[in-house]
C-alpha cells in the first residue's frame, strides 16, 4: 500500500479538458494529461482494501490495487505488467470504458471513487512513452491456423490471446481498417485513430494478419474459411440497429446514428464517404436515444455546427445519486453527463416519439412527441408508462438519429451460410462455459454472442474465448483468464 493516509489526504481529481468552445472546432482527443504529482496523489487514493471489490466490478478482472500502488511507486514496468496481465488494450479503456471498477471501488461508499480509469490510462501511455510496450512473439508456433471473423475489442483480443498460445492467427475484417466499432464508431474526439493504429501495428509485428476489405460469406467463401482453418472465432458484433417504424420514417432526414457516426469518422481520416452525405450543419437536430451512442451523436452535431441540438429518451431521468435500489457496489443507473452534453444540447426524458413530419418534397420537417408518465406495477412486473393527455407537440427538426442501440449481428451472409443457431434474441448461440456454437470448430465471443454491450466486456469475451479455442486444439492452455491470472498470484 503505498500510502495508508491517502484517502484522508487527497480527493479525487481528474484531468484537465480544453473549454468546449475550442474543442468543439476540431476533432481530436481534448483531454489532457495528468501532471506526475497529481497522479501520485490519485493512486495514493487508493486504500488496498481487504475485499477488493473493484476487481469484481471489473469484467476483465484487473489488478487495481496493486498497479495503483506501482504508479504510487513510479515504478512504471510493475504496473504496465500488472495491468497489460488481464487487458490487451487498457488505451481503449482507458479512454472510452464507463468503469464499472469505479462503481465498486470501496472508497465510494462515502466519498468519489479511486480515479481508476484514469490511472489506467496513463500507465499505458507513459509505458509506450518510456518504450516498455514491445511486440511479444511466442516462441514456439502449433501450426494450427484460426481465423478471427470481426476486428472490434473482442476480435482483437481474441487474435491477440490465440497469436501469444503459438497458433498462426488471421483476422477478417469487412471495412478498409481493423478496428471494428473503434474506428468506424467511436468520434476521434473520444478515441484518436493513432491509438488504434498504435496497437495494430504491434500486433502485426506479432505476427497476427490482417485481412481487410474481407466480408466472410460475400466476396470470401465460408465454406474456404471452414476448410482452410483448424478453427474459428465469431467476433463480428451485434450492428443490427433498432428500428422506429413511426409514421414518416421513409422521410428524406431519418438516419440511423451510427450511418452518421461512420460518414464523420471516414472524413476525419480522409477516406471516401459511400453514398448520401449526412450533416448536421445549421439544423435543428434531434437525437432519438440517451445512450453513448446518442451522446456521441451529440459532439458531432456540434462540431458541425447545428442550429439546436436537443436528446430525447424514452426513461424517465435517472437519478444523479445512489438510491436504495441501487446498493454499493452494484453498477448504479446514474444520470451521466459526458463530455458532449457539456457542449451543449437540451436533454430531455420520459418522451415518446409519435410521427416525422415532412414536407411535399420528402424532407423531414419536425417531430411529433408526447410526454409520458412512468407508473410502477404492484404486481412485480416492469413498469409501464401512459402518454399525458395534452402533451404532444410537433418540435421542429431537420435530422433525426436514431440511437437506440442494436438488437443482433447481421444475419445476412456470414451467419446465414454457416448456418449455426441462434438464440431467442438473435444472437449466434454459444454459452460462456465453452464459447463453442453448434459447429464444433467455430466459436463466438463478444456482442455477436452477449448481444450489445460495453467495450471492456468484448475485450473480456475474446480472452475467455481465446481460452476455450486453445483447449480445443491442444487439449489444454496456459493462457490467462480472470480466474488465472496475476490476481491468483498475489492473493
Amino acid at each position: 500500500m503505498g500510502k495508508p493516509t491517502g484517502f484522508l489526504e487527497f480527493t479525487r481529481t481528474l484531468p484537465g479538458k480544453e473549454a468546449p468552445s475550442d474543442r468543439t472546432s476540431h476533432y481530436k482527443e481534448f483531454v489532457q494529461r495528468f501532471q506526475e504529482p497529481v497522479l501520485n496523489e490519485q493512486a495514493a487514493r487508493c486504500m488496498n482494501c481487504g475485499v477488493p471489490f473493484c476487481h469484481s466490478g471489473c469484467p476483465l478482472g484487473n489488478v487495481i490495487p496493486e498497479f495503483n500502488d506501482a504508479v504510487y511507486r513510479k515504478d512504471w514496468k510493475e504496473a504496465y505488467e500488472i495491468l497489460s496481465s488481464t487487458n490487451n488494450f487498457p488505451e481503449f479503456t482507458g479512454r472510452i470504458c464507463p468503469a464499472p471498477c469505479e462503481s465498486a471501488c470501496v472508497l465510494g461508499i462515502n466519498q468519489p471513487p479511486v480515479a481508476i480509469e484514469e490511472i489506467e490510462k496513463h500507465i499505458i501511455e507513459i509505458a509506450f512513452d518510456k518504450g516498455l510496450v514491445q511486440a511479444k512473439t511466442p516462441r514456439v508456433r502449433t501450426g494450427k491456423k484460426v481465423a478471427v471473423i470481426g476486428s472490434g475489442p473482442a476480435g482483437l483480443a481474441a487474435a491477440a490471446q490465440l497469436n501469444y498460445a503459438g497458433h498462426l492467427v488471421t483476422v477478417f475484417e469487412r471495412d478498409d481498417a481493423p478496428g471494428g466499432l473503434l474506428r468506424y464508431g467511436i468520434p476521434d474526439f473520444k478515441l484518436d485513430k493513432w491509438v488504434i493504429d498504435r496497437r495494430i501495428k504491434l500486433m502485426e509485428e506479432e505476427g497476427i494478419v490482417f485481412q481487410c476489405n474481407a466480408n466472410v460469406g460475400v466476396n470470401i467463401s465460408v465454406n474456404d474459411i471452414l476448410r482452410e482453418y483448424n478453427a474459428v472465432v465469431l467476433a463480428g458484433g451485434s450492428t443490427i440497429p433498432r428500428d422506429l417504424p413511426i409514421p414518416g420514417r421513409e422521410l428524406k432526414g431519418v438516419h440511423f446514428a451510427m450511418d452518421f457516426l461512420k460518414q464523420q469518422n471516414k472524413r476525419v481520416s480522409d477516406l471516401p464517404v459511400l453514398g448520401e452525405d449526412v450533416f448536421a450543419t445549421g439544423k435543428n437536430v434531434v437525437v432519438i436515444g440517451g445512450g453513448d451512442t446518442g451522446s456521441d451523436c451529440v459532439g458531432t452535431s456540434n462540431r458541425h455546427g447545428a442550429k439546436s441540438i436537443t436528446q430525447i429518451e424514452l426513461l424517465p431521468k435517472p437519478p444523479s445519486e445512489r438510491t436504495q435500489f441501487m446498493p454499493w457496489p452494484t453498477y448504479p443507473m446514474l444520470l451521466k453527463t459526458s463530455t458532449s452534453h457539456e457542449e451543449g444540447a437540451d436533454r430531455q426524458w420520459a418522451i415518446a416519439t409519435k410521427e416525422f413530419k415532412g414536407n411535399d418534397k420528402g424532407e423531414l420537417t419536425g417531430i411529433v412527441m408526447v410526454d409520458l408518465q412512468w407508473v410502477s406495477s404492484s404486481d412485480g412486473k416492469p413498469a409501464r408508462f401512459t402518454e399525458v393527455p395534452g402533451s404532444e407537440r410537433t418540435v421542429p427538426c431537420e435530422l433525426a438519429l436514431l440511437a437506440m442501440g442494436f438488437v443482433h449481428p447481421q444475419h445476412i451472409g456470414m451467419i446465414d451460410n454457416l448456418g449455426v443457431e441462434l438464440d431467442d434474441r438473435g444472437n449466434v448461440k454459444a454459452t460462456e462455459k465453452s464459447y463453442q456454437t453448434s459447429i464444433p470448430k467455430v466459436f463466438a465471443a463478444g456482442d455477436m454472442r452477449r448481444g450489445q454491450s460495453l467495450v471492456v466486456w468484448a475485450i473480456s469475451e475474446g480472452r475467455e474465448c481465446a481460452r476455450k479455442v486453445d483447449e480445443f486444439l491442444m487439449g489444454s492452455s496456459q493462457l490467462e483468464t480472470k480466474d488465472n491470472s496475476v490476481m491468483g498470484m498475489l492473493l
